[in-house]
């Protein structure tokens, strides 16, 4: 049995909250070269508490937690591998209270000098306004049982800072992270260690080092070198674990290449989006990306070829026929009372809708509705029902008098939809639009109808007065926008 003690923040190396770096493979890969605390990139509250909490376990592959938008994107995903040291920090301007169960401790971002969160009196906006300070992280404290920190940057005289760490103090966080300059200032500028030293001998809490990557942090030693010119109880690190996270290794760091090849890893079992991949692989690459490898790392457009670039095509088929062949068997096992289409007349498929498969604009629904109108069927019709257990949902498409479902549900209606348009599709033997199906007629048409839409536009405008112009360009301003 597996004991939830709360986190300790005295004599501990820390990966710092990066924005587009802290997900999940990043903090994984941190923790596996030893890291003891992880925290994830800063994410704004209000935006959490619009999502909806998906438990990706006994009935999906990944075996994760996600919160996930109403736009379906993922904003926040864990894992039970994490879930005891990794660190949830928000940018908040209200004190609001946020639970959280599924991470270690709650962090509030009051150092983020970046003009978006500063004009939304967050981040350093913030230091200027201790009474909300006090409001924001009393509340947190009292609300929530997990443990509560914030990060801070540091004020133009080290007086004020130390009296606002003191007064901070006094509301129950567990600990202070300081990142050593001022909200003006930049990676280039030297980081005051004095200033965190001086806070670390005015309060009792544990101190977090921050900002030593550019002038101490280059191998795992300097980190203790970084402790003792700062006091501090702990350390945190962003940069210099950006760019090679086995920074936490006691043993040295890894060669970039196994570093690299050991995050792509993480990407694959956890289904990581592969622009922000291909951020973090250039955050690495650094003074490289002008090499034949990084120029090629530029170009890549999705997982498949980024694993291309770092020679592991292979891992990715091999990966992947695991993560279809898992599907298929979570499938079979999915209890068929929670399944209320039972109608045998269905064909039936175990397919979804990944958007990231097909072109800008183009989707398979998009596909059937023009293939039933070239065939001169009604078009489709959709029924979408939701399932009361798991609230995900399932849709039959009707084209020419045939029913056809995916047997997967789905967490939208409109998911569900296109899921079902591809069965029909595959059904049929219609193309149904995918990127690797070469030529995309729909698109070539769309093109077509556009150039032709142009072209009459033009030669209209050449005999109409120019009243008349204005009046047409409002009218059609909207005839090419698809109707779903």
């Amino acid at each position: 049995m597996t004991v939830n003690t709360p986190l300790c923040f005295r004599g501990k190396k820390i990966l710092a909250p990066m924005v587009r770096v802290g997900t999940l493979p990043m903090r994984l890969l941190a923790l596996d070269y030893g890291a003891d605390i992880v925290y994830c990139e800063e994410l704004i509250d209000i935006k959490m508490l619009q999502c909806k909490r998906v438990i990706n376990g006994k009935y999906e592959v990944l075996g994760t937690v996600d919160f996930v938008a109403p736009n379906e994107r993922v904003v926040f995903r864990t894992c039970e591998r994490e879930r005891h040291r990794v660190v949830f920090q928000m940018v908040r301007n209200q004190p609001q209270v946020l639970l959280e169960s599924d991470v270690a401790g709650i962090d509030v971002n009051m150092g983020c000098p970046k003009e978006y969160s500063t004009k939304a009196s967050m981040g350093a906006a913030l230091l200027s306004d201790p009474d909300k300070i006090e409001s924001i992280l009393t509340a947190l404290v009292k609300g929530i049982c997990k443990p509560v920190t914030c990060k801070i940057r540091i004020l133009p005289s080290v007086e004020d800072t130390v009296n606002l760490v003191k007064r901070i103090e006094k509301t129950g966080i567990a600990a202070i992270a300081v990142h050593g300059r001022k909200k003006e200032e930049r990676p280039q500028h030297p980081v005051h260690c004095d200033v965190i030293k001086a806070i670390s001998e005015a309060v009792s809490i544990p101190v977090i080092a921050n900002g030593g990557s550019h002038d101490f942090i280059k191998e795992y030693t300097d980190i203790e070198t970084f402790q003792k010119a700062t006091a501090a109880s702990s350390v945190m690190i962003a940069r210099a674990a950006m760019w090679n996270p086995s920074i936490f290794r006691k043993e040295g760091l890894f060669p970039l290449k196994e570093v690299m090849q050991d995050y792509i890893k993480y990407v694959l079992r956890y289904d990581n989006h592969y622009t922000n991949t291909k951020y973090c692989l250039c955050q690495m690459l650094r003074e490289q990306l002008e090499t034949t490898q990084g120029k090629k790392l530029h170009l890549a457009q999705s997982t498949q070829e980024i694993c291309e670039v770092f020679e592991m095509a292979d891992f990715y088929e091999e990966t992947t026929a695991v993560f279809e062949a898992k599907k298929t068997s979570v499938e079979t096992e999915t209890p068929e009372e929670n399944d209320q289409i039972e109608d045998p007349d269905v064909i039936k498929m175990a397919v979804r809708f990944d958007k990231r498969e097909y072109p800008p604009q183009i989707t398979p629904k998009m596909y059937l509705l023009e293939w039933c109108r070239k065939e001169k069927h009604p078009q489709p019709v959709y029924e979408t029902i939701q399932r009361p257990l798991d609230r995900l949902f399932c849709s039959v498409v009707t084209v020419a008098e045939q029913k056809y479902r995916s047997t997967l549900w789905d967490k939208s209606k409109k998911l569900a939809e296109q899921a079902a348009a591809i069965v029909c599709l595959r059904t049929l033997g219609v193309p149904e639009g995918k990127l690797c199906e070469g030529e995309n007629h729909l698109i070539n048409k769309r093109k077509r109808e556009d150039q032709e839409h142009l072209n009459n536009r033009d030669h209209e405008d050449l005999a109409e007065p120019s009243h008349k112009k204005a009046n047409f360009t409002e009218e059609t301003s909207d005839l090419n926008v698809p109707k779903m």
